[in-house]
Parts: C-alpha cells; structure tokens; sequence
C-alpha cells in the first residue's frame, strides 16, 4: 500500500515522502496513529501544493535575508568603552552589547547567538562581525569602539 507520511516514523520514511509499505502496518499503525495518509490521486495533489507553498516562503525568506544583508553591510556601530594603555579595553563588548546597539539605533533585532564573532572584542577600532542571517546569507556589521572619555 502507498501511504503519504505526514511526519518522520524512524526506519521508515520522512514527513512528505511517499512510499510503499506493507498493507498490515499502515492500516494498523501509520494510519490508526495519524502519521501517514493514503497515497490517493487526492492527497497527491494536496501534498504538491504544500510542497509549492513550502518552497515559495523559503524563497522569500530568502528575499528578506538578502534585504536585511544589504541594510547590515551599510551600518557602522559606534561603541564607547575605558580602555587602557595601547588600546585595550577594561572589559570586553560581547554580542549582546552590539545586538542592543543595533536595535537601538536601527531598529534591527537581530539574535546574538546569529554573530559569529569568535570572541568578545577586546580592544579599540574597527572590528567587522559577521551576521548568519540565513543559512545562505552572511551579513558583516561594523563595530566602531571608541574610547570613552
């Protein structure tokens, strides 16, 4: 029997997929506990249309990512932070600092766990922060940290 799984049963097959399996187990299993449907000239069409709905809404997902990109890349974030002799701060600026930063004078919320700044910054400049955005959209944003007086 050809049934439509419609989530992931482990061993078997994964939610969208069709496949055949044997008359006993989908009647008594997928189909009694809701995880698969009945392969049907119906529910074939059903599921290409959720399969188009899907793939429009990561394609403007997509849009939007490459949007939210071209605003990062023209912003510089100006910090002030004491430091030290030669530059270095007392302190550090982490991620959560300059995902504030962003929001405040932006308006841009963006997740701090999504900056894929390998350790806080630590000392005056320029410092650019990548931004994971999407999975196929890296943005960088510029840190100015200034000293503050």
């Amino acid at each position: 029997m050809k049934v439509i799984f419609l989530q992931d049963v482990k061993g078997k097959g994964k939610k969208g997929e069709v496949k055949e399996v044997s008359i006993g187990y989908a009647q008594n299993f997928l189909l009694k506990n809701n995880m698969a449907v009945e392969a049907t000239s119906g529910n074939m069409s059903k599921l290409e249309g959720q399969k188009k709905r899907v793939a429009k809404d990561a394609a403007e997902e997509l849009a939007e990512a490459k949007v939210l990109k071209e605003k990062i890349d023209n912003i510089t974030i100006e910090m002030k932070a004491k430091s030290g002799e030669g530059g270095r701060l007392f302190g550090s600026i982490t991620t959560k600092q300059i995902a504030d930063a962003l929001n405040k004078t932006e308006g841009i919320k963006v997740d701090k766990r999504k900056m894929e700044l390998p350790d806080a910054i630590r000392a005056l400049g320029f410092t650019n922060v990548p931004i994971k955005i999407h999975q196929d959209v890296t943005a960088v944003l510029k840190v100015h940290v200034i000293e503050e007086k």
